[in-house]
């Protein structure tokens, strides 16, 4: 039997997509969370052989959680299901240690497909995305201009992101001018967007 863990932030689909993995007859749903920050606890407890992770969760993302699954429990496998099918973040899903790699819009048959393809230890990667990713190019971003522009998402000032980063306003400034300068933008907002746009961030 293969027990499945679902990080979904949606209560329905969650509900959905546990009720029709129930189904199939070599599967169960033994973890449910709605949140990132939940998932690895959840995992611990519940030793699941595959997990499935939104990416846009709250209180942390499906991809970081990734990264700690392949550290705490690593015999757990990683199939990040989402809606955002974005280069960027097939990249990241890849660095986390994911085996795989999908978008919602398919039929639920592929799900339970690419999660035994998963355990028979092959890699299963939306192949649109596949192709959209090796054209596009890794991320320029650095990791420091990264943190930068997810503490500017809110609009807060130089000042702000320099005390929540524990940095100058100086070395602000000039993370965030690189960023703006590698995403070809105007700029902080601009640069975030794109670089949401792209699953860099």
């Amino acid at each position: 039997m293969i027990k499945v863990l679902l990080a979904e932030d949606q209560g329905m689909m969650r509900g959905a997509l546990a009720l029709l993995l129930d189904l199939e007859e070599d599967m169960r749903v033994v973890a449910q969370v709605a949140a990132g920050d939940q998932i690895v606890a959840a995992a611990l407890e519940a030793r699941p052989d595959i997990a499935l992770l939104d990416i846009e969760l709250p209180g942390r993302s499906g991809l970081d959680a990734a990264a700690d699954l392949r550290t705490e429990l690593p015999s757990c496998k990683v199939l990040i299901v989402t809606t955002f099918g974005r280069p960027g973040y097939l990249r990241r899903a890849m660095e986390a240690g994911a085996s795989g790699f999908l978008v919602k819009d398919g039929p639920v048959e592929d799900l339970a497909a690419a999660i035994r393809r998963v355990l028979a230890g092959e890699r299963v990667i939306d192949p649109g995305l596949a192709a959209a990713a090796l054209s596009a190019g890794p991320n320029p971003l650095t990791q420091r201009e990264r943190d930068v522009l997810t503490a500017a998402v809110d609009g807060a000032t130089v000042a702000d992101i320099a005390g929540r980063l524990h940095l100058s306003q100086a070395t602000v400034r000039n993370y965030l001018s690189a960023a703006i300068g590698k995403t070809g933008t105007r700029n902080r907002m601009e640069a975030v967007r794109a670089a949401r746009r792209n699953g860099w961030l």
